[in-house]
């Protein structure tokens, strides 16, 4: 008579390995948002109905499109996990708030179609799908993505007949203090106006290990180094280094884009290189091409090149690399 075999049966998958368990998707999704509800608090601050409207129409379309892309490949629903949600504050946070529903709907079914499903659903992606949609919308429809390119006459918010800094420093050299850039009393996209919010949102993600604080330490390093050998070039420039390392996007997009951990490299190493290279790629879009924010292309362009980041720092096997 045949017993049956009572020995475990293992299955050993590739690394990277889990090493946190109690750390889901779910978990590292709601830590996302709570890390964004500074900046979230300062866009409806300084910018009230744009912020909300920009806001309420990603997230909708953002679950509206999920939804019908996962049904349209016939896989399980899973809208609970709360990344359609995460994906969605993050595209409208991305966006001027004056830009038209249209413009936020637009981005929100390409972001989840075409930067999301297409590729298989979550923890499949190559890029990251909020940057997908924005830069879609970016090329489409580039006279509406101006700050400052609609106006509503009976609207009672004034900093958005302004020029973002970064448009103003650019096209008329003219400069802000630090202290407005800092507390986010100036024009942009929803998100990157205040620097405080962004480095309080930050910190927060890294102290949680839900981001990966290299990622944000290489941004700001190689932005950093690239900007003050800029300062010592111009002595005396109304834009100094801290200026670009507090304006823009550049905070905002080192703590909560390209931290994406799906589209980002796997080693510690590599995460460095891939946040250095955004914040060289940064500096050279903002000084030399005609955009006077680089951070999307920066995230885009890194992403497809995190395959071979990975290639390049794996770490040497135990007892030497297979011959």
């Amino acid at each position: 008579m045949e017993t049956e075999s009572t020995a475990p049966e293992l299955h050993v998958a590739p690394s990277p390995h889990l090493s946190q368990t109690g750390q889901s998707t779910r978990r590292m999704m709601v830590d996302v948002l709570i890390a964004l509800a500074p900046v979230t608090a300062m866009a409806l601050f300084i910018f009230q109905w744009y912020a909300v409207k920009q806001l309420a129409v990603c997230l909708i379309s953002c679950l509206a499109a999920e939804a019908l892309f996962t049904k349209m490949r016939r896989q399980p629903l899973c809208l609970n996990d709360f990344s359609a949600v995460v994906t969605g504050v993050i595209l409208a946070l991305s966006l001027p708030g004056t830009a038209p529903w249209f413009v936020g709907f637009i981005a929100s079914f390409v972001a989840m179609g075409i930067g999301k499903i297409i590729f298989g659903g979550l923890g499949m992606n190559i890029f990251n799908p909020a940057m997908v949609g924005r830069a879609f919308v970016m090329i489409a429809f580039a006279g509406l993505m101006g700050a400052s390119g609609y106006q509503d006459a009976a609207s009672s918010v004034d900093i958005i007949t302004q020029a973002t800094p970064l448009t103003a420093f650019k096209q008329s050299g003219i400069g802000l203090t630090l202290s407005s850039l800092f507390f986010g009393l100036t024009n942009g996209s929803l998100g990157e106006t205040s620097a405080l919010a962004c480095l309080i949102g930050g910190i927060y993600l890294s102290l949680r290990r839900t981001a990966s604080w290299e990622i944000p330490v290489g941004v700001l390093v190689a932005a950093g180094i690239v900007a003050g050998i800029g300062d010592l070039a111009a002595p005396g420039a109304a834009w100094t280094a801290l200026h670009h390392l507090s304006g823009g996007a550049l905070l905002f997009g080192a703590f909560f884009i390209a931290t994406d951990p799906v589209s980002g490299p796997l080693t510690s190493k590599g995460k460095f290189i891939f946040g250095a290279g955004i914040g060289i790629l940064v500096m050279v879009l903002r000084i030399f091409s005609g955009y006077p924010e680089g951070v999307m292309f920066a995230v885009l362009l890194m992403n497809g090149v995190t395959p071979l980041i990975n290639r390049w720092t794996i770490p040497t096997p135990l007892g030497g690399k297979p011959q």
